[in-house]
């Protein structure tokens, strides 16, 4: 068997859903891919630990454990997984997807979202039947309803200025250069790529680079490397400055993070 065989996704098969909310659980190993596919109805996908990657439409999106993925009914979408992510998921019936965001998006995934999708992963249930689980399915729709969305996590740029900057930045995760600096380097004032900046990507460069960090922290903490080398990998000049983005990214410590992966499994 094939290496892309072998970590190729399987997607249910349904002619139709099998109740208004289907609830699924997995884990898939790194370089997992699900090649493209589309179904008549909604979709959340949420990754309890690690980092989610997926395409929408075209579009492509990364999301870290504190923010899911909406795909629309009908929507054309794949994945990829460079590393391993403990993953959840529910369907939504067309009937229930009216008020809800008609484009792929970004969701930011509080704490009741988070809680339901990981008990009915620990109880693997993946059809609502008890009445308090029929009342949890309920929940779970109305904070869909209620949750703040965002265009992408890690918004693409348009510019060509701005474009050089974001995919310097995705291939050195590290690069600690200031604003100014990347100014000068693509010939723009400071204020004026300041400003591309937030009109094309809707966040700050401060703002985008460290969420570039908090992905790719996210990633290295997969492997070996202590919380020291990863930091300094990643730009920090010390452990604790590297600590603390991540606990306000993660609501944990780095350590705490390694640690619940160790616990899912």
């Amino acid at each position: 068997m094939s290496q892309s065989t072998k970590n190729h996704l399987r997607i249910p098969e349904f002619a139709e859903l099998p109740a208004p909310l289907f609830f699924r659980y997995d884990e898939f190993a790194a370089h997992s891919h699900a090649h493209p596919h589309r179904h008549p109805w909604g979709q959340l996908n949420y990754s309890a630990h690690g980092v989610m990657q997926l395409e929408v439409a075209g579009q492509r999106f990364i999301s870290p454990p504190s923010y899911g993925i909406w795909i629309p009914p009908h929507a054309i979408h794949s994945a990829y997984n460079r590393h391993s992510i403990v993953y959840r998921s529910v369907y939504l019936d067309l009937s229930l997807c009216a008020d809800l965001p008609q484009q792929a998006c970004s969701v930011v995934m509080n704490d009741i979202l988070k809680a339901i999708l990981n008990n009915f992963a620990e109880r693997d249930v993946q059809i609502p039947q008890s009445a308090a689980d029929l009342r949890l399915g309920q929940v779970l729709i109305d904070q869909l309803h209620a949750a703040a969305i965002e265009h992408s996590y890690l918004p693409y740029a348009s510019s060509t200025q701005t474009s050089f900057v974001v995919d310097s930045l995705r291939a050195e995760p590290g690069n600690a250069d200031t604003l100014a600096q990347w100014a000068e380097r693509v010939f723009v004032s400071e204020r004026t790529l300041a400003r591309q900046f937030i009109r094309e990507t809707g966040i700050s460069f401060g703002e985008w680079r460290q969420r570039l960090r908090f992905l790719a922290a996210i990633e290295q903490l997969e492997t070996q490397q202590s919380i020291k080398e990863i930091a300094f990998y990643l730009g920090y000049s010390s452990p604790s400055a590297f600590i603390s983005m991540f606990q306000r990214h993660a609501q944990c410590t780095p350590e705490q993070y390694r640690r619940q992966r160790c616990n899912s499994l």
